[in-house]
């Protein structure tokens, strides 16, 4: 019977590179001979990598999956600090480029053997020699587990120009560390039936390559002043959204503080015993005797709700001390001479940037400081501030409406989005 293998074969090797990435953490990552995308469809999730690329002479292939490498809605509702890059381009592992020299990881799974033995000299100098990347992976056909396959005459794949066995495969990469200055360690995938294992090997051999003196030390043979040639095409490139962009980050610390402060602001109101925490002409008193309330409410619920009745208290002081302040720019005086507010229609809530502050780990984290957080939420028209900047004022109407719009904006609930990248990756390795 012929072997059967779980998981399937493809996705043991794809697992292979996976593994070795979560061991060794590579920023920069090139497949080779990537095809359809499916390996870097599975590395793009592991944000320790900043640059992702492949390369493949089939550009048809690589269109018809592409689009796939994006960023997933969740990426742009909760971006991190980690970067991405994606790149894809056309062009033979025969020819040089001077974009992919210098990566931590090159892999060419499934890929040599395609070549004929004069383009393998070819790929090995382009690899090891200019390229000269810290690590390689090279998997191909091991050709003594061939008889296990029944009915099988001649190669595995039409394509194929050479099969090796164990001995060849290992007298070939032997050759490629003593020209180029590497080390291999050698095994391999899709295990023999049992008690076969010794003599017939892996179904998959593999390689591993290993640069002489690692990340710190380049090869004699990698001539920095060499003349860069660009001989591939580009077909996809795109950024992840990332909170290094610091238009990303005002977005996403805007979002969080609209969602907190209206958060705040409903919670004191629908806590309030009957008097309100809004400004009005005698709004200083009204804030601090609803505070002194609220607190003894808040004072036998949990650690979180006493973090929120601390807050209010600040509020609350907040409006004593600035109250001539304040009130100058809360209210103007209509045609008629009667006072009324800038925050439409009549009142507003004044929610302090400290309050913010310490109450959102979330808000915290982003900004960095409070000083940041002013900084950052200056000159944003999304984002009302007091006189002095050190609060934010939320309009009393239109609360509904307002708390409505932010939840169905996403940002405020993204953690709770029901569509994680854990699934999308599930998804992925499903429809491989």
């Amino acid at each position: 019977m012929d072997p059967v293998f779980s998981p399937p074969l493809h996705r043991q090797r794809h697992q292979f590179v996976i593994d070795f990435v979560k061991r060794n953490k590579p920023r920069k990552v090139v497949d080779l001979g990537c095809g359809e995308c499916s390996l870097l469809q599975k590395l793009k999730f592991h944000r320790e990598i900043e640059l992702l690329v492949g390369v493949d002479i089939d550009g048809a292939k690589v269109k018809k999956k592409m689009h796939g490498l994006g960023p997933m809605s969740t990426d742009y509702l909760q971006p991190t600090y980690d970067q991405l890059r994606v790149e894809l381009y056309q062009g033979s592992v025969t020819q040089k480029d001077g974009r992919l020299r210098g990566f931590d990881l090159v892999t060419g799974i499934e890929l040599i053997e395609h070549l004929t033995l004069a383009d393998l000299e070819h790929f090995s100098e382009v690899v090891f020699g200019y390229m000269n990347p810290v690590a390689v992976i090279i998997s191909t056909p091991n050709s003594e587990f061939n008889p296990l396959f029944s009915g099988l005459t001649g190669f595995r794949h039409i394509d194929h120009k050479f099969e090796w066995t164990r001995a060849e495969f290992h007298s070939w990469a032997l050759k490629v560390c003593l020209e180029y200055g590497y080390d291999v360690e050698f095994t391999g995938v899709g295990k023999a039936p049992p008690g076969q294992q010794e003599r017939v090997g892996f179904c998959s051999q593999i390689g591993v390559f290993h640069r002489l003196g690692g990340r710190n030390c380049c090869n004699l043979l990698f001539d920095d002043d060499a003349e860069d040639v660009f001989s591939y095409k580009l077909l996809y490139s795109i950024n992840y959204p990332s909170l290094r962009d610091n238009n990303i980050l005002r977005r996403v610390l805007v979002c969080e503080v609209l969602y907190w402060a209206e958060k705040l602001k409903r919670r004191c109101t629908e806590e309030k015993t009957g008097e309100t925490l809004f400004q009005t002409e005698g709004g200083a008193e009204e804030c601090v005797s609803w505070s002194e309330r609220y607190m003894e409410v808040e004072k036998q619920k949990t650690a979180c709700g006493a973090e929120i009745n601390s807050s209010v208290e600040q509020c609350g002081r907040r409006v004593s001390e600035d109250q001539g302040g304040e009130k100058e720019e809360l209210f103007r005086r209509n045609s008629q001479g009667q006072q009324e507010s800038s925050c439409k229609p009549n009142r507003c809530v004044s929610v302090p940037l400290a309050v913010l502050w310490s109450s959102c780990p979330k808000i915290s984290a982003l900004s960095g400081s409070l000083t940041n957080l002013r900084r950052l939420l200056m000159d944003n028209p999304e984002v009302q501030l007091s006189q002095d900047s050190s609060a934010v004022l939320v309009q009393e109407q239109e609360l509904e409406e307002e708390s409505h719009d932010l939840e169905d904006s996403g940002y405020a609930e993204a953690s709770q989005c029901s569509y994680s990248a854990e699934e999308e990756r599930e998804n992925w390795e499903a429809s491989d």
